[in-house]
């Protein structure tokens, strides 16, 4: 099973001129739709004067889940471009977004693929690029008697503890390897009193 993708250590951005008109592009490393819309968002209200911001992304090691999106510029001129750049530096769980200021000389279809992919490109260019594997989150709840086994587990499969409540009963929530999902989530139920949940 792939697991491990290509992506962004942080965000980047670049800027691409071409006959007045103004291409900024951003380029953020994401894990869900939700952090998407949050960063369109943003952008929106920053460059709220602009008057195209086309993006794409890639979700998943798989890269099953993605979309183009050229928001008024002349169908396939903008998202796909970003796409087919994000594509071709072989990157997932990237979203780029480039926003246009319009200079007053139309540069046509060809003109446009060309600075929309320029942009993206000079702006995964400014990018570190890193491997990552496949990730899940696991919220496990137990009693206090059953923090030793628990614990122990968690060192032995070097998990990532993203969060820890120790009240009446106690909830961590674990970053852990997709692939190693089940045999971890079998182990910690085989555990007396341990409950497993995923979190999406």
């Amino acid at each position: 099973m792939q697991d491990t993708y290509r992506t962004i250590a942080q965000p980047t951005e670049s800027i691409y001129k071409e006959k007045g008109s103004k291409f900024l592009a951003f380029a953020y490393p994401v894990y869900s739709e939700e952090e998407i819309k949050e960063y369109l968002t943003e952008l929106r209200k920053k460059y709220f004067d602009a008057r195209h911001h086309c993006y794409a992304y890639i979700l998943g090691a798989d890269k099953s889940r993605y979309r183009a999106n050229d928001d008024g510029e002349p169908n396939h001129s903008a998202g796909d471009p970003i796409l087919g750049q994000i594509r071709s530096a072989d990157l997932s769980n990237l979203l780029v977004v480039v926003v246009r200021y319009f200079g007053g000389t139309k540069l046509g279809v060809s003109g446009l693929i060309n600075a929309y992919k320029t942009a993206t490109a000079d702006a995964i260019a400014e990018a570190t690029i890193i491997e990552k594997h496949e990730t899940t989150f696991l919220k496990i709840h137990f009693a206090y008697p059953q923090m030793n086994d628990v614990m122990s587990l968690v060192k032995e499969y070097n998990l990532d503890v993203r969060k820890q409540e120790f009240e009446l009963d106690c909830k961590l929530t674990i970053e852990i390897r997709k692939q190693l999902e089940e045999e971890v989530t079998a182990k910690l139920e085989g555990i007396v009193d341990v409950r497993v949940e995923q979190k999406l």
